[in-house]
């Protein structure tokens, strides 16, 4: 199996991985406030990329730049992607809570930071073809599906390679994640292990598999994330078992102010 390509992620840090899974108001207000720091990933997520397209994640990618890199995002900035009138509701809306709040702060400039977005296809057929996609609106990094054919996922992977993007595979629902990366010409930089959240509110007993980060990093040297729990405790947990991204959505998407309280604490705490 190939080596690893040269990633944007580091080995030695843990990081916060914010998902934007509704509108763009929503995402533009998120992002306002989320610290300004190399460890915390955005992430489009697959409902905001099934709304929007290619061009939420494009927005999605201009607003975090200017977030870490000390730009204000004024009201006459926003920008119409003219795909309906709901959506420009949604983009003045924002912009008036703007107006309001001065919600995006000048910010110290932070050159040293890459604004790092993960693009979550989900990807399950057509690899090349939806790397290439995303890799235009400027995702650092992208999303398959474990479940998907092992042709698709080695395509893929090499066309992230070939485009500098991180391949990620998200093994939700996959019973033996271990199986699926044997069979690969290369390896993703990062295996994401995922409780969905379907199976968190239909089956109460369904735990996040932290058993499987140990097994998968004893036999490779991987990025691992974990997705599906939302607190700080199931942070830490997931931290404590080694992890290297958290990604979390439903705190952060039921309160903005959420967003800056939590992930403040992730910082803080977790290391």
């Amino acid at each position: 199996m190939d080596k690893i390509i040269k990633s944007k992620l580091s080995s030695r840090k843990r990081y916060l991985q914010i998902a934007l899974n509704s509108t763009f108001e929503e995402a533009y207000t998120i992002i306002a406030q989320v610290p300004i720091s190399d460890r915390v990933l955005i992430e489009a997520g697959t409902p905001l990329i099934k709304r929007y397209g290619e061009e939420g994640i494009r927005r999605i990618k201009q607003w975090y730049e200017q977030r870490i890199w000390g730009q204000t995002l004024g009201p006459t900035e926003v920008p119409s992607v003219g795909v309906g009138s709901l959506i420009s509701l949604f983009l003045k809306a924002a912009t008036k809570n703007y107006s309001q709040s001065r919600m995006i702060q000048k910010a110290p400039s932070n050159s040293e930071i890459v604004p790092y977005v993960v693009a979550d296809l989900k990807m399950m057929d057509r690899g090349e073809t939806e790397v290439e996609i995303v890799a235009r609106a400027g995702a650092d990094a992208a999303v398959a599906l474990g479940h998907s054919p092992i042709e698709s996922l080695n395509a893929f992977i090499q066309k992230c390679e070939e485009l500098g993007l991180d391949a990620m595979v998200d093994m939700m629902n996959v019973e033996f994640p271990l199986s699926t990366l044997r069979q690969l010409k290369k390896l993703p930089r990062v295996v994401i292990l995922h409780r969905g959240v379907d199976e968190e509110r239909f089956n109460k007993e369904k735990q996040i598999p932290l058993h499987e980060i140990r097994r998968i990093k004893g036999n490779y040297d991987i990025l691992i994330a974990i997705a599906g729990g939302d607190t700080l405790k199931e942070a830490q947990r997931a931290i404590f078992n080694d992890a290297d991204i958290v990604v979390v959505w439903k705190s952060f998407f039921q309160s903005s102010k959420d967003t800056a309280d939590l992930a403040e604490q992730f910082l803080k705490e977790v290391k």
